[in-house]
């Protein structure tokens, strides 16, 4: 028999609820998609490095971690990241380059339809 999937941490129960919320109201698909990925395991959640995302994102561009931004790598592009978490020392290799550090619940303030945003897991 499979156990269902139930999680503890409120702030994340919090958000996957404003979440849904905020994809019916808007009537956009990603934030239902991100949703969606949070609410599974916690051995699914991704760990994204500064390298990474230098590797894969462009200048200017907004970068939304559904999990942590590790500080392994150089990034010399400036570029918004949102996550759940970051490390301190990539929070602030980000901000050295120009770029914005943001929160998953703040990106979906700043931007409600979700346009120009690029998932990485």
């Amino acid at each position: 028999m499979v156990k269902k999937l139930t999680k503890t941490n409120p702030n994340l129960i919090d958000l996957i609820k404003k979440l849904k919320i905020k994809s019916a109201t808007e009537e956009v698909a990603i934030w239902k998609d991100v949703a969606q990925r949070l609410e599974k395991s916690n051995r699914r959640t991704a760990e994204v490095n500064l390298s990474d995302i230098v590797r894969y994102a462009e200048e200017g561009e907004t970068i939304l971690v559904l999990g942590k931004v590790l500080s392994n790598g150089n990034l010399n592009i400036k570029v918004s990241v949102a996550a759940l978490k970051f490390s301190e020392t990539a929070a602030a290799k980000i901000e050295a380059a120009g770029g914005e550090v943001l929160t998953i619940k703040d990106l979906m303030e700043a931007n409600p339809k979700g346009s120009n945003v690029r998932i990485m897991q």
